[in-house]
């Protein structure tokens, strides 16, 4: 079993926020791949089906952003896989809107939902890197995280939700580089400074 967790906020005032991508993306492979309706389990809102013949979970935690671990080690535990059978997506103030990136390991460079998982199943989970760009201020980065998308900005965030779907059978094949690859090929963004951002800050 391939488990997809998407980190975000499950409130509805949450749903259009910068820092709910995660969950974003999880309803775009759900839509593209024609996963079964969700259901509560792992306190999360949960779908499953398959990507390219390869079982998959895909997961909201319902337990907020910064608790997303606990909902992960959950599902993990129950169908008893390892953290490499794990995708993490969220969002990335450090890459440029548009920009995304996979890797595997590593620290959470502020992201207190990575510091979460990593408490709850190690670090050795594979990370979907969704480039939301910076608001140029540490100060304001909480903000800018907990703020909508702006209209602008969907066009390059709808197309982006499309490719991480479309290109999704890379990843349940477990090519992540291939996946990132294709992403940046169905959807390509300039590799600008994070802190330049597109379509304006709040």
């Amino acid at each position: 079993m391939l488990i997809l967790a998407g980190f975000g906020n499950p409130e509805a005032k949450y749903q259009g926020n910068r820092h709910n991508v995660g969950f974003m993306a999880m309803d775009a492979i759900a839509r593209g791949h024609g996963f079964a309706p969700g259901k509560k389990r792992f306190s999360s809102l949960t779908a499953e089906g398959e990507i390219a013949g390869v079982r998959a979970l895909l997961l909201k935690p319902q337990t907020f952003y910064n608790d997303s671990g606990r909902a992960i080690a959950e599902a993990l535990k129950f169908y008893k896989v390892t953290p490499a059978d794990v995708v993490v997506f969220h969002d990335e103030i450090d890459l440029a809107p548009g920009r995304f990136r996979m890797k595997t390991g590593g620290g959470a460079a502020g992201n207190n939902g990575i510091r979460s998982t990593t408490a709850h199943i190690g670090d050795a989970f594979r990370r979907a890197r969704i480039g939301v760009g910076h608001p140029g201020d540490k100060a304001m980065v909480q903000h800018y995280v907990l703020s909508d998308f702006h209209k602008v900005e969907r066009e390059w965030l709808d197309p982006l939700l499309a490719a991480i779907a479309g290109a999704a059978p890379f990843l349940a094949r477990g090519e992540d580089e291939r996946y990132q690859a294709e992403v940046l090929r169905l959807a390509p963004a300039e590799k600008a400074d994070p802190k330049k951002l597109r379509g304006g800050g709040d």
